[in-house]
């Protein structure tokens, strides 16, 4: 039976175009004040449940983003995790995959709503996407079934036309209002004249998940790097790369299936740095599709070498993901098993 009680959203405004205004003097959008965004967005008022706010001390652009403001974040939440029956986060398009990535591992057991959203266009312009974003994002995270269970209990990225996964997003275009998409893995729900959720993709918690508390992990190792490679990459720079002081983990982005150079010198250095104990986890380049480790020689040659296969993981899961385990102070041998296998609905292991 359907709770009578009236739902309550918590709205956490970090910054991001959605909330910017242009400076008269520079023409440069920057962050304005969050009650002025509110006074753009009258339509709140006329939803059908609560939406509380709570706003960054300092608004950021989110090209600013990083681990510390990701802890921030998830901190708000699990302090007001059980006064709130779902969260709206508003932040910028630049990171927001990184920190929807990130969220989904740090917010351990979560089953309830957290929908990332922003803006293409600030939100007092003639022709936002802001608005529209912001009351569909509410919605959505208001939203259950007939139950009275909620419909999405995973972090999620609302933009425009389609509700994504938060570690299976990207953004792929700076320009149009559609700038998220997910590659390899179907949308939570289509946004047209209502809100039409795929039930086969959501994440659906099993009754033992359901009754564990939520767990809260901000310990962030940022101890890794991308490794892209690239025809005619040298031996001198892969070296000064792989050599990098104090760095636990590669995350390695391939050529089509998982496959890099077969210059002897490029094998060498990547088994070196794996006998040092260094985690390599291969990724293709590609947009869409999967590392293949078995499929051509050059991909077999770097697992022989043990490099971690990475499956579709996007870069912003990968990276966000190898933070997350290295900060747990998980052994070598853990943060590779974990890397190759879904731990937050992120990848698919083939």
């Amino acid at each position: 039976m359907a709770s009578t009680k009236r739902t309550r959203i918590l709205m956490i405004y970090t910054g991001g175009t959605i909330g910017m205004m242009e400076n008269p003097d520079t023409h440069a959008l920057e962050p304005f004040p969050f009650e002025n965004l509110l006074k753009n967005v009258p339509k709140i008022s006329m939803l059908d449940f609560d939406v509380e706010t709570f706003q960054f001390k300092k608004p950021l652009d989110s090209s600013s983003m990083n681990p510390t403001h990701w802890g921030e974040i998830a901190e708000i939440i699990r302090k007001n995790y059980d006064d709130y029956d779902g969260f709206v986060v508003l932040h910028g398009t630049d990171t927001m995959a990184y920190t929807a990535s990130a969220l989904s591992f740090m917010l351990e057991n979560l089953t309830k709503p957290v929908v990332i959203t922003g803006s293409q266009l600030p939100i007092g312009e003639v022709r936002t996407d802001g608005e529209e974003n912001l009351i569909t994002a509410l919605q959505v995270a208001a939203a259950r079934d007939r139950y009275g269970n909620h419909i999405v209990r995973e972090v999620a990225i609302l933009f425009e036309n389609y509700l994504w996964r938060g570690n299976r997003s990207t953004k792929h275009s700076s320009t149009n209002f559609n700038a998220f998409t997910s590659n390899n893995y179907p949308p939570l729900a289509k946004i047209g004249l209502g809100i039409s959720f795929n039930d086969y993709a959501l994440w659906h918690p099993t009754k033992a998940e359901e009754q564990q508390t939520l767990k809260v992990h901000l310990g962030m190792d940022t101890n890794v790097l991308y490794l892209d490679l690239f025809p005619g990459i040298r031996e001198d720079h892969v070296r000064h790369l792989l050599n990098t002081p104090g760095v636990k983990g590669i995350i390695m982005k391939t050529f089509g299936a998982g496959n890099g150079p077969t210059e002897p010198w490029f094998l060498k250095l990547i088994r070196e740095a794996v006998d040092r104990g260094m985690v390599i986890v291969n990724i293709t380049q590609c947009s869409n599709g999967s590392v293949h480790p078995r499929r051509y020689v050059t991909g077999y040659e770097l697992l022989q070498a043990g490099v971690i296969p990475g499956h579709d993981l996007t870069p912003e899961a990968a990276i966000t993901k190898m933070m997350y385990l290295f900060g747990k102070n998980l052994s070598i041998e853990e943060v590779k098993e974990q890397m190759e296998c879904p731990i937050a609905g992120e990848m698919t292991c083939l």
